[in-house]
């Protein structure tokens, strides 16, 4: 299974901040690094808004990392992926039957 995770992740954490004038804000901050296995997968989805409906592709994507303890409470509301210097929104997250061994992240790509 090592052999498989050729690649590298950073997992970043929303938390809450504040600038010099007490003002209240959200960043994202480097919460974990890990070697990764990224699979994409493309989904062909119709846009309706053209008029001869156009299929185009919507880039999605899963990770897979070994479980640890860091990640055993990562969620998709308060954690992201940063592959390759794109931004990647978790949709979900799959412990894997709780088996505690591999953890899928299945992501899409952050629009900016």
């Amino acid at each position: 299974m090592i052999e498989r995770l050729n690649e590298r992740i950073t997992i970043e954490k929303n938390t809450a901040a504040t600038d010099v004038y007490a003002n209240h804000f959200t960043e994202w901050t480097e919460y974990y690094s890990c070697a990764c296995r990224a699979d994409t997968a493309p989904k062909a989805t119709i846009d309706e808004s053209q008029p001869n409906a156009v299929i185009y592709d919507e880039r999605m994507i899963t990770f897979e990392v070994r479980y640890c303890t860091e990640l055993k409470s990562i969620d998709s509301t308060n954690y992201r992926v940063v592959f390759r210097g794109e931004n990647w929104n978790i949709v979900y997250v799959d412990m894997m039957n709780w088996a505690k061994k591999i953890i899928r992240l299945r992501c899409e790509k952050e629009l900016r």
